[in-house]
């Protein structure tokens, strides 16, 4: 049966402490089980492959390593995600560009509204 509302479990990918802190505690007060925040790809790699996830939310630069490869992870697993970059779609790399983002810095509302676009894609 698909999910229709919240609240979801969502995989938080994310170095910088307050950034992450920020949203954790953002997301947490709506509901949400945050898994994380990972700071490193090698931990976020694993969680994208074997934890329970309804949705991610990817800062593109993790301490100067890029995070394609837990998009792919979560891509596999058909996870909707969303990158979260100063850059904007423009800034991450093909074919990622189609993907959805969440420009920094953010509202709570686009925080918000990105949740439920992804939740909206979500097959769980």
């Amino acid at each position: 049966m698909e999910k229709t509302s919240g609240p979801w479990r969502i995989l938080l990918v994310e170095d910088e402490m307050l950034v992450a802190m920020l949203l954790e505690d953002m997301l947490a007060e709506a509901g949400h089980t945050i898994i994380g925040p990972m700071a490193r790809i090698d931990q976020a790699v694993e969680a994208a492959r074997s934890a329970a996830i309804d949705l991610a939310i990817l800062d593109v630069n993790l301490g100067g390593e890029e995070v394609y490869p837990v998009a792919e992870a979560l891509a596999a697993r058909e996870i909707p995600f969303a990158f979260a970059t100063g850059y904007g779609a423009h800034g991450l790399r093909e074919p990622w560009q189609d993907r959805p983002t969440l420009q920094k810095p953010f509202h709570r509302n686009d925080l918000f509204r990105m949740v439920a676009e992804l939740a909206s894609s979500c097959s769980c």
